[in-house]
């Protein structure tokens, strides 16, 4: 279990220095509580951060996210010591593609090409022919074969709207992300009524029936791009919340509105993800604790996909 600095050292202060000794680089994603987004070196979706980790000269890469995204800074970066700084930060979308279930699947329709959302564990991209985010799903569908059989997975909903802008016949694996399918129809529907001049914005891990509603669909990073570029003074936003302080951040001009939830609060943070802390990143510096390491044959299958995204990227 990672253990915490003493509580007199200011962590902002703990993590600059043990930073500089430690030759690290933070890398935080999107979702992160924004005191993280704020002291990461770079910040960004899945794909920005699996290019960052192969330009990264850092001896020490602290990924402040959840743990498949360490996994893949470790299978791009063998050599490096990579840290996550909490080894329980997994993913509702990974954990429903276990490897077992998914290599069955993937017998069950020979012939098939499989494409595999980033949001995996190394052991299910090692059973993958290309990687995908949903930065560049789209992207990189549209450059296979017409005639060539797809299997997709993990995420349906993502799947499902690839499908529908290429026109794509796919067979889909049936995983979901417990933050995307929280959001109410009915109270986005209301919230709209009540803010007629605000777009809704939706992550394609979104049900069909909150994007049906939306005004643009993209990544977060594409999220983030739409509202500095847009005319649109106002927004209702249907992804992982810790995505507005960005938006904030780049067009504090505008306001954005948190999507509400089935539960009726516009509360939609990822629990994984928000189980990193300040405390816990300068804890896992000071003790190079946890360590993200995968065993060297299934990381050598899993860097293939990955490499295989970027080139198409």
């Amino acid at each position: 279990m990672t253990t915490s600095p003493p509580p007199s050292l200011d962590p902002f202060v703990e993590i600059e220095r043990l930073k500089r000794d430690r030759r690290a680089v933070i890398m935080a994603h999107y979702y992160q509580d924004p005191d993280i987004q704020d002291i990461a070196d770079l910040i960004g979706d899945s794909l920005q951060l699996a290019q960052a980790a192969t330009q990264t000269e850092a001896e020490v890469i602290v990924l402040a996210g959840v743990h498949f995204m360490a996994e893949t800074a470790k299978i791009l970066n063998p050599s490096k010591t990579v840290l996550v700084p909490d080894l329980a930060a997994g993913c509702s979308l990974a954990d429903s593609c276990p490897p077992d279930r998914f290599k069955a699947f993937i017998d069950s329709h020979p012939g098939h090409l499989v494409v595999t959302y980033v949001n995996t564990s190394a052991a299910t991209k090692a059973l993958t022919d290309i990687c995908v985010t949903s930065s560049n799903a789209e992207r990189i569908i549209r450059q296979l074969p017409p005639e060539q059989p797809i299997l997709f997975g993990p995420d349906q909903h993502l799947g499902r709207y690839i499908m529908k802008t290429t026109g794509r016949e796919m067979t889909l694996w049936p995983g979901s992300c417990i933050v995307h399918e929280a959001f109410s129809e009915k109270a986005i529907l209301g919230l709209r009524a009540r803010h007629p001049e605000a777009l809704v914005i939706a992550h394609p891990e979104c049900e069909e029936t909150i994007l049906q509603h939306a005004d643009h669909i993209g990544s977060t990073s594409g999220l983030l791009s739409f509202v500095q570029r847009s005319d649109a003074r106002a927004f209702i936003v249907a992804t992982e919340e810790g995505i507005i302080h960005q938006m904030r951040k780049h067009a504090p001009d505008k306001t954005y509105i948190p999507a509400p939830t089935h539960t009726g609060c516009a509360c939609s943070q990822c629990p994984f993800m928000r189980l990193n802390t300040l405390e816990k990143i300068a804890a896992c510096l000071r003790d190079l604790q946890p360590q993200v390491n995968v065993p060297e044959e299934v990381r050598v299958r899993a860097e293939r996909p990955i490499r295989r995204m970027l080139e198409m990227s």
